[in-house]
């Protein structure tokens, strides 16, 4: 059996070594390349608070006449000054900013907005985010806008003009123009009550809605006045 020569041997004894090496260089140069960037971006992301939105509306459930403003206020928190507030509606699958504001001290806003139709929209308020906090957005509820309506009531019996028979338990309004079956949301003072036009009337000039009997008694309307009409 030979011996290997001291050539072999010291290039085994190099060569290895060397390999292990470079591998080990191939392994870790990246890897701190990769470090590099991750504490960079860290930093970056450090620097950004996680903001959340809280609210309180002034106007309750947010029912307002048409032409009237109206008004959300609430705070960003944490609360700084100079953030931007948007106030938006929903627009099909979007959402589309109607007003703008900047928060005051400790994050308090107010955001007014004059709606220009009939009907409900759909309300949120949203930070966009800057260089101090992340982007955020929360749901304010339905704004919901009214017109001055001339009401009156009427009882007893007998079959209505959209079908079926009228009593005491029926809820419903006549009016004249709109299609038999239309929902229209009446308010009066604190109350509210969503009905479908069953039947034609008033004919009393600057009336709009002869109310059933029960819806009278479930709005707790006088008798003839002024309701809020969602139509």
């Amino acid at each position: 059996m030979s011996r290997p020569s001291l050539f072999g041997r010291a290039l085994r004894v190099h060569v290895l070594p060397l390999a292990t090496v470079l591998l080990v260089a191939l392994v870790l140069v990246p890897a701190a390349a990769g470090a590099s960037l991750l504490e960079a971006g860290g930093g970056q992301l450090g620097s950004l608070s996680r903001a959340r939105l809280s609210f309180r509306h002034v106007r309750g459930e947010l029912n307002v006449l048409e032409r009237h403003v109206a008004t959300v206020t609430g705070a960003l928190l944490p609360g700084r000054a100079g953030h931007l507030i948007e106030l938006q509606r929903g627009a099909g699958r979007g959402w589309r900013t109607i007003a703008r504001t900047f928060t005051g001290g400790r994050g308090r806003f107010r955001l007014r907005y004059t709606p220009g139709q009939l009907g409900e929209q759909r309300l949120r308020v949203l930070f966009p985010g800057d260089g101090r906090a992340t982007a955020t957005s929360r749901r304010v509820g339905l704004l919901s806008v009214f017109r001055l309506a001339g009401a009156s009531w009427y009882g007893g019996g007998g079959s209505l003009a959209c079908g079926g028979w009228l009593s005491g338990a029926t809820l419903g309004v006549a009016n004249k123009t709109l299609p038999c079956g239309t929902l229209v949301t009446l308010r009066y003072g604190a109350r509210s009550i969503r009905v479908p036009v069953i039947d034609r009337g008033p004919y009393v000039a600057g009336r709009d809605f002869d109310l059933t009997e029960a819806t009278k008694r479930a709005l707790g309307f006088e008798g003839v006045g002024e309701v809020w009409s969602s139509r």
